[in-house]
């Protein structure tokens, strides 16, 4: 179904302007054909119908082109001029007062326009600041822009000056639940190493019995999740700041480092893993891009088939001249359309899962969507055909001045 396309307010204000003037117009020639009627009309009796004085009358002669004309034959030879002196004038007055309507109208809408942009230009600089804040990767990047609208106190700037505190209150909101993130996953790193200095130690008493050592097994794997989560909290807290200190780094090295990390995982759960590396140059943080790609192999090996045939495909490589790809693709269970965009929040695994004491904290695919956008890069998901996913990761190619 196509949009209908609507006019823009400039547009109908323009509009109104010209047909405000153009009635105006019509209004006042109306107005001057009118006068300009009665007063020749009433010249004319005054002239040479009314008598002169009280009991006596005017009396007319006319000559023209050898004949004489007395009375009421010269009256209507005068009564003939004056018609057709009215006719010509009210043609003239009514064409030419037309056309000058006509022309004047134009240069109203015209001015019209011209005022109608210079009225409007302070909701259109609201407009572009709130357009640029939703256009940001991520809701909170864009919450530093600010319209500081200049000018008299009106409910233009009313409204601009209404929009920058929202703004900037949100933007407190954000900034200040990402350090609380960060400080508080760094309290709790603390009590946890405790937890697991305590535990080994009661393991590996001599006198620990069988029943305790299986008890602390289960309590460093529980122990182990929590550390995996608030580790994952502290790296989804950094990687959601932009990255201002940039290195060259070569996507095909971390695509070959990441496989030779992951080999003996993937060997456990009977996955193969592909490598297709070409070069791959960007510039960011080479331990954050690292991060990017193992939770993609990661989640590639953990999210597969068990039965020994599954497969994990992962490949680097130059798409255009400005830009550079990470893909990794795998098999696995079917994955719904309408579940890939959840996938990228956080907490949330496939199958619908939030549960945070499983093998993952439900963190790997957000860190990597915040990652990619701290470098000025994106990432794309699909469902692969017979099942399982496609991620592709797409970062700034860099330059080779940088490089």
């Amino acid at each position: 179904m196509r949009s209908r396309v609507r006019p823009t307010l400039r547009l109908r204000l323009t509009l109104v302007y010209g047909a405000v003037f153009l009635l105006a117009g019509l209004v006042l020639l109306g107005v001057t054909y009118l006068l300009f009627q009665q007063q020749l009309v009433q010249t004319f009796d005054d002239r040479y119908a009314s008598p002169a004085e009280p009991g006596r009358f005017k009396q007319l002669l006319i000559k023209q082109d050898g004949v004489t004309l007395y009375g009421d034959a010269a009256m209507e030879w005068l009564w003939r001029q004056q018609q057709e002196l009215r006719d010509a004038a009210v043609t003239s007055l009514l064409t030419q007062g037309a056309i000058a309507l006509v022309a004047v109208g134009g240069a109203a809408v015209g001015l019209g326009w011209w005022v109608a942009g210079r009225v409007l230009a302070p909701l259109h600089l609201v407009t572009a600041t709130a357009r640029k804040i939703a256009a940001a990767p991520m809701a909170e990047r864009g919450l530093h822009e600010r319209i500081a609208l200049r000018g008299p106190a009106d409910e233009v700037k009313d409204l601009a000056d209404t929009f920058d505190t929202m703004v900037e209150r949100l933007d407190h909101s954000f900034d200040g639940q990402r350090r609380f993130v960060a400080n508080a996953s760094h309290e709790l790193r603390t009590p946890l190493t405790l937890n697991r200095a305590l535990v080994e130690l009661a393991m590996h008493r001599r006198t620990a019995s069988s029943d305790v050592k299986e008890l602390g097994e289960s309590l460093l794997e529980i122990n182990a999740r929590h550390e995996r989560l608030i580790s994952g909290l502290l790296l989804l807290a950094r990687s959601e700041q932009e990255v201002a200190d940039r290195s060259p780094v070569d996507l095909a090295d971390i695509v070959t480092h990441v496989t030779a990390q992951t080999a003996d995982q993937a060997a456990d759960a009977k996955i193969t893993v592909y490598e297709v590396v070409a070069p791959a140059p960007t510039t960011g943080d080479a331990l954050l891009l690292e991060r990017l790609v193992h939770n993609l192999v990661e989640n590639g090996i953990r999210y597969n088939l068990d039965d020994g045939t599954g497969w994990v495909r992962v490949v680097s490589r130059t798409v255009s001249g400005d830009k550079v790809e990470v893909e990794v693709s795998n098999t696995g269970p079917a994955v719904p359309p309408y579940d890939v965009p959840l996938l990228f929040k956080p907490f949330h695994r496939q199958a619908g899962e939030r549960a945070v004491t499983g093998t993952s904290a439900g963190l790997g695919l957000s860190i990597v969507r915040s990652v990619a956008i701290a470098h000025g890069g994106d990432v794309r998901a699909r469902p692969r055909d017979g099942g399982g996913l496609i991620v592709a990761v797409s970062l700034p190619r860099a330059t080779d001045r940088s490089w």
